[in-house]
């Protein structure tokens, strides 16, 4: 397990699109110069210059390069100081470093927040190996050269806690643009897709009827004037949506109340009834409204793709605990009675599953089709 967890760290690729140096970066480049040089004037324990002067810029110059190219950054800032300590070490010049190089925490953090896990495994290499060589220069023991290893390891620790809490961060916010399309692809397939449905039907029946029964035919443009007005007012509330949540007028969800407005006469083939059951008040919209939109669905896919279908029946029965939503239609059963599934049978698996419900779909024994769902009356989480 901990051969997979090395691999894994090694194979890390960098986090994409870094932030740009911005006015922040050279804010705290400001700040540790001025830091560096009170440091120089106010205190005579430090090193000569010149070694003062390398191990300022070993601290200030790869901060500006921490984000894009971190190994980079680490190896120049942290090479640069053990040259400055083996100096020391060769020459036998004593004198403290400034307390800027205490930035090189900021180098730590920024290898495994930015730097890709062949980067972050190399670095802390570096890294350890000057914290090695300083503890050595000032001669101090073995317990300071293990504190000074923890501290940038807290650092290099911290800076790997915040990078998988931002890609947990982009992943849910993927997620949540994935529901939100499943949704909006559901809602236009069931409420468009449906009055299209209807309109394309009353088209061809009305072509049929033109030429023998002209009133017909004006009382199906009159139906396809309502629901190509029923689609526009559907697309306008969506659109108003989508282009403006916090302020766009939101029509009420229908609920199983409006199930009984997909019934149709007499005169429409296939004529469908609707018959409520039980106790179907005071259920939580949510259902209400899956229930609406998995019996809309069913007529139009009955409409559609059932062959000499004459009726579709639907029934909404409450129980106690439940709601049950049955479609049946008398159309052709068997080979070539039916289109192969779509989209429709799919966003009414997902509507009845995500309200942990079950749905179910298929042919009847003798002829026909059945739609069966079964919601819980109140909504359950998922």
């Amino acid at each position: 397990m901990a051969a997979d967890a090395l691999r894994s760290l090694w194979a890390e690729p960098r986090p994409s699109d870094p932030p740009a140096i911005g006015p922040r970066d050279w804010a705290l480049v400001a700040l540790l110069i001025g830091w560096s040089v009170v440091d120089a004037v106010r205190r005579q324990d430090l090193v000569p210059a010149p070694l003062l002067l390398l191990a300022i810029l070993a601290v200030v110059v790869p901060l500006l390069l921490r984000r894009t190219h971190p190994l980079v950054a680490v190896v120049a800032s942290f090479g640069a100081l053990a040259i400055v300590d083996g100096t020391r070490i060769l020459t036998g010049v004593h004198g403290a470093l400034p307390d800027s190089v205490l930035a090189t925490l900021v180098l730590a953090y920024a290898l495994f927040r930015w730097g890709s896990g062949r980067e972050a495994s190399s670095g802390v290499v570096v890294i350890l190996a000057w914290v090695a060589i300083a503890t050595t220069t000032d001669a101090t023991g073995p317990a300071y050269a293990a504190a000074g290893a923890a501290v940038f390891l807290s650092a290099a620790a911290l800076g790997a806690a915040i990078r998988y809490r931002a890609r947990i961060r982009v992943r849910d916010v993927d997620e949540a643009k994935a529901r939100e399309r499943e949704q909006l692809a559901r809602e236009l397939h069931d409420t468009v897709a449906h009055h299209v449905s209807g309109i394309v039907i009353q088209a061809q029946a009305g072509r049929a009827v033109a030429a023998t029964h002209p009133e017909r035919a004006v009382e199906a443009l009159a139906v396809i004037e309502d629901a190509a007005t029923a689609t526009l007012t559907e697309l306008r509330t969506m659109v108003g949506v989508l282009r403006d949540a916090q302020d766009a007028e939101l029509t009420p969800q229908p609920g199983v109340t409006d199930v009984e407005q997909l019934a149709t006469d007499a005169h429409t083939s296939p004529r469908v009834t609707v018959t409520l059951f039980g106790d179907v008040d005071d259920l939580s919209p949510a259902v209400g409204a899956a229930i609406y939109r998995l019996a809309q669905e069913s007529v139009t896919n009955a409409r559609r793709h059932a062959r000499h279908a004459t009726q579709v029946a639907v029934a909404v029965t409450g129980e106690a605990d439940r709601v049950r939503l049955t479609i049946d239609d008398d159309g052709a059963s068997g080979a070539g009675g039916r289109a192969p599934a779509g989209y429709g049978l799919v966003g009414m698996r997902e509507r009845a599953s995500l309200l942990g419900g079950t749905f179910h779909a298929g042919p009847m024994a003798e002829r026909g089709w059945r739609v069966e769902a079964s919601l819980p009356r109140t909504r359950e989480a998922r």
